[in-house]
């Protein structure tokens, strides 16, 4: 049996490339089949996405790559910048302004990793469409 798959890159830079990196998934992610259905899974993608160009904005002070690719089970959101520290899941202060993106990315995401790599690290977040999925946090 033979796999399709239909992907899309682009990379986006550490000034104003959150918005643009928003904007930009949103729209490819109109063209899959499941996305005018499950909104709300639309809605995890690009929040996810913003977290990712975020964290590799900040915390790396790289540019960042992102690749989506639909392979029929699963949107797989990936973001790579030039920092091989794997992300740390914090538990910041009630009124502090950030260390939530790695809770947010596992809340969010059916699955999720990171992969190091000696020119930077990938971090994967996979969303399976369907009623009745379950999220996690295993990575």
């Amino acid at each position: 049996m033979a796999v399709k798959a239909m992907g899309w890159a682009h990379v986006f830079p550490v000034s104003g490339g959150v918005s643009a990196g928003r904007h930009w998934t949103r729209g490819h992610l109109e063209s899959l089949p499941w996305t005018a259905e499950e909104p709300e899974t639309v809605d995890a993608v690009v929040l996810t996405v913003s977290e990712l160009l975020t964290n590799a904005h900040v915390h790396a002070r790289s540019d960042a790559r992102l690749v989506l690719t639909w392979d029929g089970d699963c949107l797989h959101v990936s973001v790579h910048d030039e920092d091989s520290t794997p992300p740390l899941r914090r538990d910041p202060e009630p009124g502090e302004v950030s260390g939530r993106g790695v809770g947010i990315v596992g809340m969010l995401a059916d699955e999720w990793g990171t992969r190091c790599q000696p020119d930077g690290k990938t971090v994967t977040a996979c969303f399976r469409p369907s009623g009745g999925r379950q999220r996690g946090d295993g990575h």
